[in-house]
C-alpha cells in the first residue's frame, strides 16, 4: 500500500490536468452563478467565470460538499495508508474547519493542514508536502512542519476596480466612489489568515511599484535568512488579464534578476471578491 495521498483544492491554482501529472488530487471549488451550480476547472473555466462576472451575474462561492470530500478520501484510503489534506486558508473559508471535523472519524488516517495559504502559497504547500513525503516524513510530521511555517509567506494584490469590494460590503459605496474618481488603487495583502489592506496608491504604476517594494522589504527583513539559504520561492497571479500579467512578470524579473516566478491564474474564490484585472505577487519559504 502506498504511503501518503496528497489532496488540495482548486484554490491552489493546480488544475485537474496538472494534478494527474503530479499524482495528487484536487477538489474543485463550487460556485453558484445565477443560482446554477458550477465546479471550478470541471464545469466552470476561467474564461466562462470572467465572462459572467463582467456581465454582473450573481456569483457566490461555496465549499466542497462533505460527501464529495469523504468520497474522495475513502477512494484514496483503499490505496494509501493516509491522506494529507491541504485546503485553502481557514481565515478565508469554512472548508478547512469542515474537513477537520470530518477527519475526526478516520482514526488518524486523514490529516488536515491549516497553514492559512491560498493561491501561489497554497501551491507551494502542496510542493512542500510532496517533497517531505518523498523524504520519508509521516502525514502528521508534514502537517506540523507546514503549520509551523504558515506565516512564512506573503501575497500582495493590486486591484483594477473597487466595485467588487463595494459589492461584498468590504468598503462603503462612498469610499468606492472617491477611489474611482481619484484613480486610487488599493494594494491588499494576504499574510496569515486574512485578506487585509496594505496600501492605497494612485494609478497602476504606483501599485506595481508598491508591491515590488513590499517584496523587497520582506526579503530584506523577514526572509533574509531563508533567502541566503536559497529557500525562497516566488509566484505571480492574475485575474483574467493574461497579457497584462505577462508584462507584470517581465517587470518583476527585471526587479529581481535571476528569480524564477511561477505564474498562475488567481484563485476564483479570491477573484470573485476582487474582480477582473487584478495583479498579484508572492514570496514564500520552501520547507526543504
Amino acid at each position: 500500500m502506498k504511503r501518503i495521498a496528497i489532496v488540495t483544492d482548486s484554490n491552489s491554482g493546480i488544475t485537474q490536468t496538472e494534478a494527474k501529472q503530479l499524482g495528487i488530487s484536487v477538489l474543485p471549488m463550487p460556485f453558484f452563478i445565477d443560482d446554477t451550480l458550477y465546479f471550478e476547472d470541471i464545469t466552470l473555466t476561467q474564461e466562462a467565470f470572467y465572462e459572467r462576472l463582467l456581465q454582473d451575474a450573481d456569483i457566490s462561492t461555496s465549499q466542497p460538499s462533505l460527501g464529495d470530500v469523504t468520497q474522495l478520501w475513502d477512494q484514496l484510503l483503499q490505496e494509501y495508508e493516509s491522506v494529507l489534506h491541504i485546503p485553502m486558508s481557514s481565515g478565508l473559508s469554512s472548508s478547512c474547519q469542515s474537513a477537520r471535523m470530518l477527519a475526526d472519524d478516520y482514526n488518524g488516517r486523514v490529516v488536515v493542514v491549516d497553514n492559512q495559504r491560498i493561491s501561489v502559497t497554497q501551491r507551494q504547500s502542496v510542493r512542500d508536502a510532496m517533497a517531505l513525503a518523498e523524504a520519508g516524513h509521516s502525514a502528521e510530521e508534514i502537517r506540523t512542519i507546514l503549520e509551523e511555517q504558515k506565516l512564512q509567506a506573503s501575497i500582495y494584490i493590486s486591484l483594477e476596480t473597487l466595485k467588487y469590494l463595494k459589492k461584498g460590503g468590504r468598503i462603503t459605496p462612498a469610499a468606492a466612489a472617491i477611489g474611482t474618481v481619484l484613480n486610487l488603487k488599493p494594494v491588499l495583502q494576504i499574510q496569515g489568515e486574512k485578506l487585509d489592506a496594505y496600501a492605497k496608491v494612485r494609478g497602476k504604476k504606483a501599485a506595481r511599484r508598491t508591491m515590488i517594494e513590499a517584496i523587497q522589504k520582506d526579503l530584506k527583513n523577514r526572509f533574509a535568512e531563508p533567502l541566503a539559504q536559497g529557500r525562497m520561492g516566488f509566484g505571480i497571479a492574475y485575474s483574467g488579464n493574461l497579457e497584462e500579467a505577462l508584462d507584470w512578470k517581465a517587470e518583476l524579473e527585471a526587479a529581481f534578476p535571476g528569480v524564477d516566478f511561477q505564474m498562475d491564474p488567481l484563485s476564483l474564490s479570491v477573484a470573485c471578491h476582487i474582480g477582473y484585472g487584478a495583479l498579484a505577487c508572492g514570496c514564500y519559504v520552501k520547507a526543504i
